[in-house]
């Protein structure tokens, strides 16, 4: 296993046979979002887009917690919610960066992405593990959207993202409201693909992950394109779509491996090409 340096002890980043993990690592704040961890976020992840080693990513938070959002207390000594700004102007291009630089980044990068859940997913945390392609979560772990008890309106594409999972009616009570899903409840709405006891959770995590890592790492470059794709365009635009990326994988090394180890009898070595 190797250990990347993040610039920042508030984000731990490691890289192991094409899985690598960030842990989110300010547990003494149930891992709030920091500008360091933020920044760091955003760095490591631009990196792991195109970086070839990395197959998978699985974000994580250290200690009890996943994320526990924004840094409210930050935000209660600026006053606005514009920590670190002088104007709102500056305070809202700033807040797109971020955005599309973690929760677009882990939705549209074409590499599987994994959120696993020790704890409590809540606000900008909740946006971001629900901008991952799949989750894991902890049996004693929860999700909130948190944002109508501190007097938002909501941030990191959790709007989009719980609207798409459970449908408008459901994402608009889960906002409105602020109540607490525990990991049973996400299971059953879809906000979570898998519920595993707290000591096997980043095992779990981690098979997950290296399964994807030995996939066909082409295939699933477009596969999430294709599923991205089907979330807002019109039909015939995904017929389309698919049509194009089915035949380009169709000419691909990995898919000449998996027919004829489908011939053999046996389990196709995937190479990404």
């Amino acid at each position: 296993m190797t250990e990347i340096d993040t610039g920042t002890q508030d984000l731990l980043a490691t890289l192991d046979e094409g899985v690598a993990i960030l842990t989110l690592n300010r547990p003494q704040a149930r891992n709030a979002m920091s500008g360091e961890m933020n920044a760091a976020l955003q760095t490591m992840l631009a990196d792991f887009e195109i970086n070839p080693e990395v197959k998978a990513v699985v974000l994580t938070g250290a200690g009890k917690g996943f994320c526990a959002g924004g840094d409210v207390k930050g935000m209660a000594r600026s006053g606005d919610g514009t920590v670190g700004h002088n104007t709102i102007d500056g305070a809202i291009h700033q807040q797109r960066i971020h955005q599309r630089g973690t929760a677009g980044k882990l939705f549209k990068m074409p590499k599987p992405t994994l959120a696993a859940l020790p704890g409590a997913a809540a606000g900008a945390g909740l946006s971001l593990a629900l901008a991952c392609d799949m989750r894991i979560m902890s049996s004693n772990a929860i999700m909130t959207t948190a944002f109508a008890k501190v007097g938002f309106s909501g941030d990191y594409g959790g709007t989009y993202f719980m609207t798409q999972l459970v449908g408008s009616a459901k994402a608009r009570e889960l906002y409105y409201l602020s109540e607490r899903v525990n990991a049973e409840q996400a299971l059953q709405l879809g906000l979570t693909n898998w519920v595993c006891e707290p000591e096997a959770l980043l095992e779990r995590a981690v098979e997950i992950a290296r399964r994807l890592a030995t996939g066909p790492t082409v295939a699933y470059r477009y596969m999430k394109e294709n599923l991205n794709r089907a979330m807002s365009g019109d039909v015939d635009e995904c017929l389309d779509l698919e049509a194009t990326h089915h035949v380009h994988c169709g000419q691909t090394e990995d898919h000449k491996e998996a027919a004829k180890a489908f011939v053999e009898k046996r389990e196709p070595v995937f190479k990404g090409r």
